[in-house]
């Protein structure tokens, strides 16, 4: 047959030819084979899924699509497209593929743009084996989603758009980040990110950006337009004035503010470092927000709410400048102290036993939609030994957060090192990163799930900056 001659040992030549590539990438293919194997094992141990208390909530818009006021209905229309299956094992085992995904675009987009096989491996080590990122995936939250969206996104965009393919990839691109924002609002100063880069990157085509920016646009404006036909508001989400009111209750002096009597009803009196972890400004009982007439995520109530840490920040620039580099600070630690509470830090760690069903009013109202879902119990069944395998993994697998520093660290140093032989594709997945670790703490708080998602995209970056040389930039005539 032609191209298969015959080679050593009664080999085909074509797949002799072959081994030399594979055993380049072998030590890729054991970690890829790994991160399978521990994703198998949760699955056998934890049976469907694990719950957190934002699962039930997305469940309900789920089963019943309007958009919610607290976030948006991405990663629900998700939920919805496997709802046939009735089965969230079966959502938990398409989140860890997801995982897996990640760990692979990674590698094949850095070994693509020149990075040597050690380095790709190393930037996908984290995505494929770090036992928090195994969890996560596990857990029915939007998190997994959105990181490969981002993921993807970044990936192709880090490529020149060179051939008659730019208008699909320049589409996908604004697809892929249009989606990652209706699954998490964070996705938004990610459309301009992507716009400005492929702006840069291709020298100044205008095209190119333009075709990102309109294909991002459309699935967001018309979210927006459905958004403001079912509540009669104008945005994606109605909640962005309760958080940020939260987030400046870290700091904010209603004695340095000297506010209105209509935004005084807000204060609270009690010294800033006596006060509770921000999301309680949210949610409990005794917050100052949650105490006004009505919902707490109103119109109006949103509103004053906006207004008042508008005004927090305004009066008190450098309590806010500090308070977000406190809570950025968070993600850089070398242990993993309890935050925001003993009640959410539990969350991200494998059980022992079946976790307790919600309490909370709205939490049980989505454990009963879930129920329709499944059709029949949702709770986490423990299966030893599998899950106490994964526990002990858990105990010993995973990035600290000064590991993450280091590695954001790496592409800057070596790009002011190497100088004109580094080529600017680290760039954008280091910004992308950098950019998921600061928003949550300029505009709500931090939270260990917010940290893995900027993972895979600074271990990407740092491959980049072992890349060899690069000379794109220089003519090929001087090129010597």
């Amino acid at each position: 047959m032609v191209g298969w001659v015959r080679g050593r040992r009664g080999l085909p030549d074509g797949l002799f030819l072959a081994l030399p590539g594979a055993l380049r990438e072998r030590w890729f293919l054991v970690v890829l084979g790994l991160g399978v194997a521990l994703r198998a094992l949760a699955m056998l141990g934890y049976r469907p899924a694990l719950w957190f208390p934002d699962s039930y909530t997305y469940v309900v818009t789920a089963m019943r699509p309007r958009p919610d006021l607290v976030r948006p209905a991405g990663y629900s229309m998700f939920l919805r497209l496997f709802e046939p299956f009735h089965s969230f094992a079966v959502v938990a085992g398409v989140q860890h593929l997801l995982g897996l995904l990640t760990g692979v675009l990674v590698y094949l987009t850095a070994r693509r743009l020149r990075a040597p096989a050690w380095a790709a491996t190393l930037a996908c080590v984290p995505v494929l084996l770090d036992a928090y990122q195994i969890e996560l995936e596990h857990l029915l939250v939007s998190d997994t989603l959105f990181t490969t969206l981002v993921v993807a996104a970044v990936c192709l965009a880090v490529r020149r758009a060179d051939g008659r393919g730019w208008v699909v990839r320049a589409s996908a691109i604004g697809l892929l980040v249009a989606g990652a924002t209706l699954t998490r609002t964070v996705g938004l100063p990610l459309v301009a990110l992507l716009g400005a880069w492929l702006l840069y990157r291709e020298r100044g085509r205008v095209a190119v950006a333009a075709v990102t920016l309109a294909a991002a646009a459309l699935p967001i404006v018309g979210y927006g337009v459905w958004f403001h036909a079912t509540t009669g508001r104008i945005g994606l989400v109605g909640a962005n004035g309760a958080f940020l009111y939260a987030k400046t209750m870290t700091f904010a002096d209603c004695a340095v503010m000297k506010p209105s009597p209509e935004l005084a009803v807000l204060c609270d009196p009690r010294p800033p470092a006596q006060r509770p972890p921000s999301q309680e400004y949210i949610w409990d009982p005794a917050s100052p927000l949650v105490k006004l007439p009505g919902i707490t995520f109103t119109r109006e109530t949103d509103a004053l709410a906006g207004e008042f840490a508008s005004l927090a920040i305004r009066s008190q620039p450098l309590d806010y400048l500090g308070s977000v580099l406190t809570e950025l600070g968070r993600s850089f630690t070398l242990d993993r102290p309890v935050y925001p509470d003993q009640e959410i830090y539990d969350h991200y760690l494998f059980p022992v036993t079946t976790p307790e069903p919600p309490g909370r009013y709205p939490a049980v109202v989505g454990a009963g939609f879930a129920q329709r879902y499944e059709r029949g119990p949702i709770d986490t069944e423990v299966v030893e030994p599998y899950a106490g395998w994964m526990r002990a993994y858990q105990g010993v697998a995973a990035l600290p957060g000064a590991a993450l520093l280091v590695i954001l660290l790496v592409p800057p140093v070596v790009a002011v090192v190497r100088r004109a032989e580094l080529s600017t594709a680290w760039v954008l997945p280091w910004a992308t990163a950098v950019t998921l670790l600061v928003m949550p703490a300029a505009v709500a708080e931090f939270d260990y799930r917010y940290v893995l998602p900027a993972v895979p995209l600074a271990g990407l970056a740092a491959a980049f900056a072992a890349s060899k040389p690069s000379f794109s930039n220089i003519p090929r005539n001087v090129r010597i």
